[in-house]
């Protein structure tokens, strides 16, 4: 299992113009053209669009490899504008972001009014953390087209580079954009409330959350948001009600990771180990296809203070494809669970060196000045991921709090 979308969520547009019309319809009707039709070049990258589409929705990857093969067959005919504009898609899919990046500027050089081009190039970028290329091209999307997609992109960016009311306002927009378009407006929601719920601002995360679901029933991440909510408040039972249901939708690693830690602070080991057994049972998946970079299992594992050669590993391993910030603070966690802190601190000061609102950052960052003995560094650092959301993650947050009354015992 593939870590899910980020920077490049809304890349599939084109489905988003018939709202009333599942995917699966989409699917089945495209899947007639094709057959009535081998050759036709159009009905075939429809299909592959609605496959990626189908994997967006459930991160079943088997949709992704037959929208490939689609693509492939297709280019291998002709250089299809919207054959190569959904390939890029695969790539950044497959967090292949720098071959998605040679594609995209292809694009933008053949096709400079190309919306859609300038957007994965920019997504590509963002992803390697290249971000005056990423910004540069998602402000000529604004330029060329103001609108869902360039919204949401740049409302990412202005957040991540510290511009929180400007990320805030520019995701707005694009739920607004997005209103006709149930999934990606419930996406859109969902990106909002985190950007909310990273600043503290629990009750408009909530009502976030709880509109994506409103208009579509079967978002699983936000459902999860709304466990996080939950957590953060102290409510341990709601929030493993909201992530079983998430779980439910699309079993997605970090769910079982977060209920690993919710069924753990309970006391109930059994279901613990059941969700431990998940996370375990995707790593050998992931071993077996030979995929090693996955930041996501990476924390899950620093986090549960198991496996952590595994973690490393897995962290190291996704370095090697994306240098953005967060990548760097899976890193900089996994070298600190490996008492490696000289190296966590140095992969630290890169995750924070954009001043990204993410409390996590902050955190991981005062505990290896804490482990460093550096006393004003960490408590500068734990009282700053605190004062951002005092419930960024429940269990990691209560050891930031203990932290910082043992530095302060400690200071005496």
């Amino acid at each position: 299992m593939k870590p899910w979308f980020s920077g490049f969520i809304l890349a599939v547009g084109t489905f988003a113009q018939v709202p009333t019309v599942t995917t699966d319809q989409q699917i089945a009707l495209y899947q007639s053209w094709v057959t009535k039709s081998p050759t036709d070049i159009s009905a075939r990258t429809l299909l592959a669009g609605a496959y990626i589409q189908k994997t967006r929705e459930t991160t079943d990857f088997g949709y992704l490899d037959r929208a490939s093969k689609i693509l492939d067959g297709v280019l291998k005919e002709h250089q299809d504008y919207e054959a190569q504009r959904l390939r890029n898609i695969v790539e950044l899919t497959l967090h292949h972001f720098s071959k998605a990046a040679e594609y995209a500027a292809a694009m933008t050089q053949r096709w400079p009014g190309d919306v859609q081009s300038w957007g994965t190039l920019g997504d590509a970028r963002l992803e390697m953390g290249q971000y005056d290329a990423a910004r540069e091209a998602f402000a000529k999307m604004l330029e060329l087209k103001p609108g869902l997609m360039s919204y949401n992109r740049m409302g990412f960016y202005r957040f991540i580079t510290g511009d929180v009311d400007g990320g805030i306002q520019l995701m707005q927009k694009a739920v607004d954009a997005a209103a006709k378009y149930p999934e990606n407006n419930a996406w859109c929601l969902v990106e909002l409330g985190n950007i909310y719920f990273k600043t503290g601002r629990w009750d408009d995360a909530e009502a976030a959350y709880s509109k994506a679901i409103e208009v579509f029933p079967t978002s699983h991440a936000a459902y999860a948001a709304l466990g996080a909510v939950a957590a953060a408040r102290g409510d341990l039972p709601k929030a493993i009600e909201k992530y079983k249901r998430a779980q439910s939708i699309t079993p997605m690693i970090q769910y079982a990771g977060a209920l690993f830690d919710l069924y753990t602070a309970l006391g109930k080991t059994s279901e613990a180990a059941e969700q431990a057994d998940m996370v375990d049972l995707v790593t050998k998946l992931e071993g077996a296809a030979n995929q090693k970079a996955n930041r996501t299992i990476s924390l899950i594992y620093a986090n549960q203070n198991r496996n952590l050669a595994q973690s490393l590993e897995f962290a190291q391993s996704d370095f090697e494809v994306r240098q953005d910030v967060y990548t760097y603070d899976a890193l900089a966690w996994a070298l600190y669970k490996n008492q490696r802190f000289e190296e966590a601190a140095r992969a630290a000061a890169q995750a924070l060196k954009l001043g990204s609102p993410e409390a996590l950052f902050y955190y991981h960052a005062g505990m290896i000045a804490n482990a460093l003995g550096h006393n004003d560094a960490a408590r500068k650092d734990l009282d700053k991921a605190l004062a951002l959301n005092a419930g960024f993650d429940f269990r990691q947050a209560s050891i930031a709090r203990d932290t910082l009354k043992k530095i302060q015992v400690d200071s005496k």
